[in-house]
Parts: C-alpha cells; sequence; structure tokens
C-alpha cells in the first residue's frame, strides 16, 4: 500500500464549543452514570481540524496533544471508528488547531471527534446518516451526539436523548476559563452532588431555565472556579457549562460583552462569542453550494 494521499485537497471544518445552559441531575442509574437534563447551545468558536484522504488506512494527526497518546485521542479513535463500521480501506491526514481548554466543560474533545465522523463521512463517501453517525458518537462519549446532529437541543438520558429546540435566542456570551483541569470523574462520584432534582419538560425549561447541579460541588473542589463566578457575577448572572471549569454570561451585544471582558484582571482567560442554534460544523459541512 502506499502512503500518498488520494489528493492534495484539504478540508477545514471548524469544532465548535457547547454550553450547557443549565444541567439538572435528575438520578443515579443502576450502571453508575446519571441521568440528566439540560440545554444544549454552540457557540462560533472552537478548534479547527483539516482532514486530507490518504489512500492507505493510515491515520495521522498532527500536532499530538501533550499528555494524550494518539490512539487515545477522540480524533483518531472517531476514525478508527468510522475505519471499522464501514471498512473502509481509506485514511487520513489529520491536522488541529486547538483552541479550547481541556476539562472547561466546553466539549472540545467531543466536538473534535463530532467534526471527525462528519467529516470522514463526506470525505470517504460512506454514505452514514446523521443518526448512524450519531450513535457511533455515543459510544466515544454522551456528549458526541449533538455535535454530530449540530442543532441546539434539549438532552435527557445520559445526554444523548436529544430533543431540537431551534426557537433558543442567539445572544453573545462571555466566556472565562479558569486556568484549572476539573475531572469529571470526581465530581460526579462526589457525595455532596446533587442527584434528585425534579425531571422538568421542555416548555418549562425554556420558560424557566434552570442550574447546574455540579456548580456547587466544583467551586467548593476548585475555589478558582468560584472566584470567577464571583468575579461575573458583578457584572450580569454567570453560570458553571457542563462540569466546568469555565463559565459563562450572556449579553445583548458584543460591544456590551467586550465591555465587560476588558475589566476582568489580566490572568482570566476570557472569550466573546456568539450563540448559535446551529453548529458552525453544519454551517460549513452542509451550506447549499
Amino acid at each position: 500500500m502506499t502512503d500518498s494521499p488520494a489528493d492534495n485537497t484539504w478540508l477545514t471544518l471548524p469544532a465548535p464549543a457547547k454550553l450547557n445552559l443549565f444541567l439538572h441531575i435528575t438520578g443515579r442509574r443502576a450502571d453508575g452514570y446519571h441521568n440528566l437534563q439540560t440545554l444544549f447551545q454552540f457557540v462560533d468558536y472552537g478548534d479547527e481540524l483539516a482532514f486530507r484522504v490518504r489512500t492507505d488506512n493510515e491515520l495521522s494527526l498532527t500536532p499530538e496533544i501533550e499528555g494524550v497518546a494518539a490512539e487515545d485521542n477522540l480524533i483518531i479513535r472517531a476514525a478508527r471508528l468510522l475505519q471499522k463500521t464501514s471498512d473502509s480501506p481509506l485514511g487520513a491526514d489529520i491536522r488541529l488547531t486547538k483552541i479550547l481548554p481541556m476539562g472547561g466543560g466546553l466539549g472540545g474533545g467531543s466536538s473534535d471527534a463530532a467534526t471527525t465522523l462528519l467529516a470522514l463521512n463526506h470525505l470517504w463517501k460512506l454514505g452514514l446518516s446523521l443518526d448512524e453517525l450519531a450513535e457511533l458518537g455515543l459510544s466515544l462519549g454522551a456528549d458526541v451526539p449533538v455535535f454530530v446532529r449540530g442543532q441546539a437541543a434539549f438532552a435527557e438520558g445520559v445526554g444523548e436523548q436529544l430533543t431540537p429546540v431551534p426557537e433558543l435566542d442567539e445572544p453573545w456570551y462571555l466566556i472565562v476559563c479558569p486556568q484549572v483541569h476539573v475531572n469529571t470523574g470526581k465530581i460526579f462520584q462526589h457525595e455532596g452532588l446533587t442527584r434528585d432534582t425534579d425531571p422538568i419538560n421542555i416548555r418549562t425549561a425554556l420558560r424557566q431555565g434552570g442550574r447546574n447541579d455540579c456548580q456547587q460541588v466544583v467551586t467548593m473542589l476548585y475555589p478558582e472556579v468560584g472566584n470567577a463566578l464571583n468575579l461575573l457575577n458583578k457584572f450580569s448572572l454567570a453560570k458553571m457549562t457542563g462540569t466546568g471549569a469555565c463559565i459563562f454570561s450572556s449579553f445583548g451585544s458584543e460591544k456590551e460583552a467586550l465591555r465587560v471582558s476588558d475589566q476582568l484582571p489580566a490572568e482570566y482567560v476570557a472569550f466573546v462569542a456568539k450563540g448559535s442554534n446551529l453548529s458552525m460544523t453544519h454551517k460549513v459541512l452542509f451550506r447549499p453550494s
């Protein structure tokens, strides 16, 4: 077999961040996982991946992420899973521009995996549906299906039961990333975690919103997150996304969000992004030709 690419054409796609506008834990399952209710929305900010087809079945990823073996990276795992499922003889060179922090609650790894599934399904001409790709993605992580489907959604189960919610407002967000890596497993195993929030329906979620049931435990274990929340709350209601560490506030305009961002201490890493009910990946990959 040859390691030369099929051609020199690269497909470049965004892998956007997501926000959990609320996150309720409604129970603990027999398998140790938790039943959740959450509202996912994307922002127009994230990683970027470029893909080029290889005529052999080799997969390369550059640069490798420090501390993560290539075969453990969700990007390579997603590509291998697609190869195995489809019996595709093709491979890919993949270039990653990593922007989103790891352990931030923004879904960076899941978004990268979903973008990989979508891109290689397209480039390898496999013809798998979004339903099929989402099912594959679930084996990689509970957040992967929402990125595959690419629509803002009310999620239940472990986060894989998705109901599209296209009517969400799309505000500007200021997202602050405390320089701490939150261990998701540690949060979900903590004895102090709220696990009995009453379930709500979509209508109630859209009307009343909700809280993040992980926030209390995270701020106790990671004071940096609590400090950032207290600071941002001085300007606008701040919430944590996922299991943290990133927090966010919404604003009516980019100018307003930037004004607050400029007032944050220099040690805080922050960015301003527009909320979007359609993933940026889908906007690029499925735009009319």
